[in-house]
């Protein structure tokens, strides 16, 4: 038990006794325990497995690699439309987390192996994905820009791109292209903050400015 996990789960005012139990059952399992981009998270020989996650509709325990999983009870969520490797198990309330208990347990076991054999999930490359016109177009005008964006790191570059596609009308697009065009410029994630800390890490106390 890690004392970081006892402070966090102290300090909630929501699912307190849910993620205490999803908890107790990881830790049964030998699994190690951090607490990681402001979530408990849990690791196998240093790999990380899964992270106990808290929102307003349920919680959930996030499988890093759950696509490689079979998912034979057919349980599993996408976190998000365009998530590609994990996969969550979603509850609402105790009695539906005790009742998949020997689930859970399975599916962490499943992971340790996937994990044991060296699998790697095959992520789309960034040639896989569309550049909007609006964003080549202010690239195209944009030579530090195009330069900017072009250093970023690979996941960096995916999400800006999922981001600006996303909205369905041009002007919404521009408008995105727009906000975040001094954040490429200065080397952030759309995460970021000016400082370098993520938004979600524990370490960003949110007196930061940020650019989105």
């Amino acid at each position: 038990m890690n004392p970081k996990v006892d402070a966090f789960l102290v300090k909630l005012d929501k699912w307190q006794a849910e993620l205490s139990l999803l908890r107790s059952l990881l830790l049964e399992m030998g699994l190690e325990e951090d607490l990681k981009w402001s979530s408990p998270c849990y690791s196998h020989d240093k790999s990380n497995l899964v992270i106990l996650q808290g929102f307003k509709e349920y919680v959930a325990i996030m499988f890093f690699k759950g696509v490689l999983l079979k998912d034979s009870a057919h349980v599993f969520s996408k976190p998000g439309e365009n998530t590609q490797s994990s996969r969550q198990i979603r509850f609402t309330h105790l009695d539906d987390i005790l009742s998949k208990e020997a689930l859970i347990k399975a599916y962490i076991l499943e992971a340790i192996e996937v994990e044991k054999s060296g699998a790697k999930v095959t992520l789309k490359k960034i040639e896989d994905y569309a550049v909007p016109e609006e964003f080549q177009s202010a690239m195209d005008e944009d030579e530090a820009l195009k330069t900017a964006f072009a250093r970023l790191t690979p996941g960096r570059q995916r999400m800006y791109l999922m981001h600006f596609a996303e909205p369905k009308q041009a002007a919404t697009r521009i408008s995105r292209i727009e906000k975040n065009t001094k954040r490429i410029l200065i080397g952030k994630g759309l995460s970021d903050c000016i400082c370098g800390l993520s938004q979600k890490m524990p370490s960003c106390d949110g007196s930061h400015k940020h650019a989105r």
